[in-house]
């Protein structure tokens, strides 16, 4: 999921979106329509957070960085895939298409380590016994704050 702020700054949205690239080294990459409304978001607010999750495995990552446009041709088809071209009709030199590129600088991963009902079992202990916070996996967070 995409977080930006509305171009007033008085709200925040989320929306899906379709990571494109395999290896990350601190940037990510996302098509996009030029008349979106998260460009002109984006355009008047840089700062963006990214959500990924994947329930089944008990991971979940939220970053935030700053994202940017770019219209670079060479951008564009280096992760043109299948995927892509079934939003773009006229294929990778589509007049509508934009890149999107977030810059991360921060961020935190949370894996959860057991089923639902050992988790529920922590919660319960730490409740009953005034133990510490519920060890219900790994955490930790990354870049600058």
């Amino acid at each position: 999921m995409l977080t930006t702020k509305n171009q007033e700054g008085s709200s925040m949205r989320a929306r899906p979106m379709q990571l494109v690239q395999d290896a990350y080294d601190g940037t990510l990459f996302f098509y996009t329509s030029k008349s979106a409304s998260k460009v002109f978001e984006i355009d008047n607010d840089r700062d963006v957070c990214i959500s990924f999750s994947d329930p089944g495995k008990g991971v979940y990552v939220s970053m935030s960085g700053k994202a940017r446009l770019s219209e670079d041709q060479e951008l564009i088809d280096r992760y043109w895939n299948s995927y892509v071209a079934a939003w773009f009709s006229e294929g990778e030199e589509d007049d509508d298409i934009i890149m999107l590129k977030v810059k991360i600088n921060k961020g935190e991963h949370w894996k959860v380590k057991d089923h639902k009902l050992v988790q529920l079992f922590e919660v319960a202990k730490a409740n009953l016994t005034d133990a510490e916070k519920p060890d219900l996996g790994e955490n930790e967070k990354f870049g600058v704050e």
